[in-house]
């Protein structure tokens, strides 16, 4: 299960003395935990890139250089146990079969709505904002 090779991983940062990985580990079990309800690999998934969002929004408006670096390696500690999402040059080849469909939506929303339909038929998890790129790259470049 994911949430034990977390906690595998936490042990080893803490035996490794790094304490700003073992500090986001042990925040990401707790999410997980704290509920009581079973730590399927699904809830864990959710509870990650729920962090990795909140991390990326605090990172956003960070200006203290050491406070981004921090937040940039808690990101990428996270990101290690999520699935590899594809970007926006791999979205714009797998949307290929509904480019048609997406270049004659009434406008973004419509585009996105039919791209995310394909997507989650085809069971590809992707970030909105790397969708969004590759819905306008579609949408200003007929093939």
């Amino acid at each position: 299960m994911l949430i034990d090779q977390i906690k595998q991983r936490m042990f080893q940062a803490i035996k490794a003395g790094q304490t700003l990985e073992k500090e986001v580990l042990r925040t990401a079990v707790g999410e997980v935990t704290r509920s009581g309800d079973e730590p399927t690999d699904e809830r864990v998934l959710g509870v990650l890139k729920k962090l990795v969002k909140a991390n990326q929004e605090t990172l956003g408006a960070a200006t203290d250089e050491e406070q981004r670096k921090a937040l940039q390696i808690e990101i990428g500690v996270l990101e290690e146990f999520l699935p590899a999402t594809p970007g926006p040059d791999q979205l714009r080849a797998l949307l290929a079969p509904t480019a048609d469909a997406i270049r004659a939506a009434a406008g973004p929303g419509p585009a996105m709505g039919i791209a995310m339909k394909f997507l989650k038929s085809a069971n590809v998890t992707a970030e909105s904002r790397d969708v969004q790129a590759a819905i306008a790259e579609l949408r200003k470049n007929p093939a």
